[in-house]
């Protein structure tokens, strides 16, 4: 089955290239560095005297996820080099923010039998760590072939992904028996594992490690200051987070009912795509708002209506300026976003109806009371301005979703155990 896989898709390579340099009219980074999506690196920063842990982390989400597990693996095994891949640009310049020269970083491959062989042959992991759901049969089944263990960690499996993995049963489960242990989020996502091939004794419930969030003194600091800048103590702040084409449109008009009942409210806006950010910002401009980009030297005053966040990777500290925070992705068939980022600050969330890829987080946040979950999207602007007038309600939300986070820790750790688990019986 994976033979005939590859065979499809060596068929559609001209569309995904078409694609990607279709996409990089708006983001040029998508056509630089095309070479290493097929396998083909530059391995001089490669140490030949060390064995090597291959992390990777699609997009900025998965990176942000992975960067403490990255830096406990320097920490603790320094005797092996980190190799850390990505598949988008915004991911790739995260990495490097992040770590720099203390890990190898390249795009990982297309998953073609060729590329993905080239690639295994010259990093030669001992452990390939995958974050969430990137499973592709290729990566897979050469890096076992070479003798690599591979880790499915922090495993999300959504009853919408599952129906479309079981049309083509087969390969999933030939893919599923490779994997030396699968590290799932919850319960239900380690029954759609299950039920779709994966041998029972080499599946785990960690929790998600996206409850570890560590907000640490100097992050506090930013996050004062932040609050100053924004006179977030002085206005009434909406942070919505990682907002998708379709989304931008709902968000404006239920911000602009909220501004009829409370004045002086600040729309901090942050597109999930920064190929979106210029687009995004003329919009605001064309639908007569005063809107200020966050590149922009100027001060934010009274008369800024929205900031349009035109930066990667300060999500997590943008969130902290909020009193509420929309999360983007659920007003959509998207799947949402990420809401413990928020919940961990204390500030209350709002999503709409389409939160399936965090389905186990969303029902714990819901039924603590940390967070409103819409089902019908056209209940936005009502429902904003509720919340924002009623401080009693935001108050036992914040506490709330405190609370969740705190209660949730510790997937870290066991996903820690696990990774040493599995490099001593490889060691044995």
């Amino acid at each position: 089955m994976r033979h005939a896989y590859s065979a499809v898709f060596y068929l559609l390579l001209p569309l995904i290239v078409a694609r990607m340099l279709w996409r990089s009219r708006l983001a040029p980074q998508y056509r630089r560095r095309l070479s290493e999506r097929f396998g083909l690196i530059n391995a001089s920063g490669l140490d030949p005297a060390r064995a090597r842990l291959w992390v990777h982390a699609v997009s900025v989400g998965e990176v942000l996820a992975a960067a403490p597990i990255i830096e406990r693996l320097l920490a603790d095994y320094p005797q092996h080099q980190l190799v850390v891949t990505t598949t988008t640009p915004t991911g790739s310049e995260r990495v490097q923010a992040l770590f720099g020269t203390r890990v190898f970083h390249v795009y990982a491959p297309w998953d073609l039998p060729g590329a993905c062989a080239r690639f295994v042959r010259q990093i030669r992991p001992k452990l390939l760590i995958i974050m969430e759901t990137e499973l592709w049969p290729n990566m897979i089944h050469h890096t076992t072939l070479q003798g690599g263990q591979v880790l499915l960690a922090n495993a999300r499996m959504s009853a919408r992904s599952a129906r479309r993995y079981t049309r083509v049963g087969s390969l999933m489960a030939e893919m599923l028996r490779r994997l030396d242990c699968v590290a799932c989020q919850a319960q239900a996502d380690g029954d759609r594992f299950s039920a779709l091939g994966l041998p029972s004794s080499h599946l785990r419930i960690t929790g998600s490690i996206k409850y570890d969030i560590d907000i640490d003194a100097a992050l506090l600091k930013s996050a004062r200051a932040l609050r100053d800048e924004l006179s977030a103590d002085a206005r009434p702040v909406v942070v919505a987070a990682s907002t998708h084409p379709g989304e931008d449109t709902q968000i404006l008009a239920a911000f602009a009912v909220l501004r009829q009942q409370v004045t002086d409210s600040l729309l901090v806006l942050v597109p999930r795509h920064p190929e979106r950010f210029d687009a995004v910002f003329r919009q605001c401009i064309a639908a007569g708002w005063s809107v200020q980009r966050r590149t922009d030297a100027k001060i934010i005053d009274t008369r800024t209506e929205i900031l349009l966040v035109d930066t990667m990777g300060e999500l997590p500290l943008l969130l902290s300026a909020g009193d509420v925070a929309l999360i983007g992705g659920s007003l959509i068939p998207h799947g949402g976003h990420n809401v413990l980022e928020a919940a961990a600050w204390g500030v209350p969330v709002i999503a709409g109806p389409y939160m399936f890829n965090f389905a186990d987080v969303s029902e714990r946040m819901v039924a603590a009371g940390a967070m409103l979950q819409l089902d019908d999207i056209s209940c936005l602007a009502s429902e904003l301005s509720s919340l924002m007038k009623d401080q009693g309600r935001r108050a036992q939300m914040s506490l709330a979703g405190e609370q969740v986070v705190a209660e949730n820790r510790g997937a870290r750790e066991q996903l820690l155990g696990i990774i040493k688990e599995l490099l001593s019986a490889s060691a044995r």
